[in-house]
């Protein structure tokens, strides 16, 4: 495991809510202990684990200090600003973000949407030459992930073409020597996986957050900047290239450069989305190319997962069209740069339990039957044996399973009545019985004891039928006592009852002793000489001093009578056996 790899979990803080399981389509989450970390073998980086974490507890790794490290030791830094900036900082204009840029210490800002300009020549110039073929982008690489490890017999129909944000790279490396350093800012968490694994084109990947609060630290307000003739975009600006930022926008450009009509193009955002469109492929039989735009984050890198400004779909495509302004003279383009990218991207297929080790996972949380299986979704995951599955991968525990659990704790607390030697009873705000031990139905008569055998536990009855002095319960729940205890006579008994707030005003318990039985005779005694212990022994101390005689001796007194006591019951209950 890499323990750099972008997304990690600061595990102090996550709070067996399970949530990431839910949003991860993948499922590339492991529990352990409660926590739930990335499993990076299986993480595609769509960043969906870190935007709905309530606390926090998935982070994004700060490479914001490796950059501060880059504009120290080199004498030219570019940054490579993704094409949604648009949307994260409209209110202030190209120049004066530039300006601001430089003053941070970069050399130069250049549109990614340049290299996704040569992306779109490149892809329209495979398209004119090829063969009717299906083909996929590689435009998104959290969507090459996905193929590589969830889709590997799809590998061949990605483009073997390097992503937008690489292509750019190269131009600029290009452009202005390779010695030079790239950073790319953006809100795409997975470009870090990039800069990761091609080091050679670009160096560091941050988001818009992080160039935010950079701003702020070093007290630079982009509004009150007066930018110079020197703040532009280098190279030059970008045209159709800054489409690509929305769904549709990558076509849009292959389109305006492919001179063959004769293609279908189509565009899918969102990963579930595009799990859809990669079902049942094989069977498709080409007349003609098809070409998939294919982006993770559903409506495009507008929605990224780090992006600040949380504006709706529609202002978001209308500020990324209106700043992609271009004239038809621009194109079509032809492929200028060498961007072929041949990685191999095949992967392996996950592996498969046979329906045996299913089952036996399924009944380890009370799956006894196929009925049982209530596909709550709890525990994450869309069906219960998806779950035996990520407990057989060793992805998923026990705990997780919300109806296991809840049956678990329902039988230790049905133990754990059932062994007491008083009478339990819980009731609800309406007097009826929640749950009682058979010892409650045993000390308020045969009658009762008999309704217990036929129907234990008494859940639904009326307690106002079965006691009396239902007043004193009723008391505790209306005003919301935490604890009372008193002596109550009933027929020939004498109870001494205990009352407990278990949720105020709505549930509460009490547990009964019959202090008439000769064992709780006995009990009451030790206790009420322990009393008088721990009532006189101060008293006792200070009189001692006074006569400068033993304290002690008191004590000592008081214990023998309560040893002698015990010892006597206990010998007269060994030899009654």
């Amino acid at each position: 495991m890499n323990p750099y790899f972008p997304i990690y979990t600061e595990q102090a803080e996550c709070q067996d809510c399970y949530k990431c399981v839910r949003a991860c389509s993948n499922k590339a989450i492991q529990v352990e202990n409660g926590s739930a970390s990335v499993i990076q073998e299986l993480c595609v980086l769509c960043g969906k684990c870190v935007q709905v974490c309530p606390v926090g507890a998935k982070r994004v790794r700060d490479d914001v200090g490796r950059v501060k490290r880059l504009l120290s030791m080199k004498d030219k830094v570019i940054l490579s600003l993704a094409p949604s900036f648009i949307n994260e900082f409209n209110n202030v204009g190209s120049a004066r973000l530039i300006h601001g840029l430089k003053k941070l210490g970069f050399f130069g800002v250049s549109e990614t949407a340049l290299g996704a300009q040569e992306v779109s020549a490149h892809v329209a110039d495979i398209i004119e030459k090829s063969k009717p073929r299906l083909m996929f982008s590689s435009a998104c690489p959290t969507v090459v992930q996905l193929v590589k490890k969830y889709y590997p017999e799809f590998a061949d129909n990605v483009t073997e073409l390097h992503s937008p944000l690489l292509a750019h790279a190269t131009l600029l490396k290009e452009n202005y020597g390779n010695d030079i350093a790239v950073v790319f800012a953006g809100p795409c968490i997975s470009k870090k996986f990039e800069s990761d694994t091609f080091n050679e084109l670009l160096d560091v990947a941050i988001s818009f957050e992080n160039l935010k609060t950079w701003f702020e630290k070093e007290e630079i307000i982009l509004s009150d900047l007066e930018p110079t003739a020197e703040d532009h975009f280098i190279p030059e600006a970008a045209k159709e290239g800054s489409l690509y930022p929305v769904d549709g926008g990558m076509l849009a450009g292959i389109k305006a450069n492919c001179a063959q009509a004769d293609a279908c193009f189509m565009a899918f955002s969102g990963l579930d989305n595009l799990r859809d469109a990669l079902t049942d492929l094989k069977s498709m039989k080409l007349e003609k190319s098809v070409f998939v735009e294919m982006l993770a984050c559903e409506g495009g890198c507008v929605n990224g997962p780090q992006i600040t400004e949380k504006k709706s779909i529609i202002t978001k495509r209308y500020e990324v069209l209106q700043n992609a302004e271009y004239s038809v003279a621009d194109i079509p383009k032809r492929p200028s740069l060498n961007i072929h990218n041949p990685q191999n991207i095949s992967g392996k297929v996950q592996e498969k339990y046979d329906e045996f080790l299913i089952r036996d996972a399924l009944l380890t949380v009370g799956k006894i039957k196929e009925k049982d299986e209530l596909n709550c979704g709890g525990c994450g995951y869309d069906t219960c044996r998806d779950f035996a599955i990520a407990m057989l991968d060793g992805k998923a525990e026990l705990g997780m399973c919300v109806s296991y659990m809840r049956k678990l704790a329902h039988k230790k607390a049905n133990a754990l009545l059932s062994s007491m030697p008083s009478g339990v009873v819980i009731v609800d705000k309406d007097l009826r019985i929640v749950e009682c031990n058979q010892n409650f139905a045993r000390l308020l008569g045969k009658d009762v004891e008999d309704i217990y055998d036929a129907k234990p536990g008494l859940e639904g009855a009326s307690l106002e039928k079965i006691i009396p002095f239902t007043h004193y319960f009723k008391n505790v729940l209306d005003d919301g006592i935490e604890k009372l205890n008193l002596d109550i006579r009933h027929e020939n008994s004498i109870f001494n009852l205990t009352l407990f707030s278990i949720e105020p005003n709505r549930i509460i318990g009490g547990i009964f002793q019959d202090v008439t039985e000769p064992a709780i005779q006995k009990e009451q005694i030790i206790n009420r000489a322990r009393q008088v212990i721990e009532n006189n022994l101060a008293t006792v101390q200070k009189i001692a001093y006074l006569l400068g005689e033993n304290a002690s001796e008191t004590e000592v007194i008081l214990d023998s009578i309560i040893g002698s006591y015990s010892n006597t019951t206990i010998r007269r209950d060994e030899n009654a056996g």
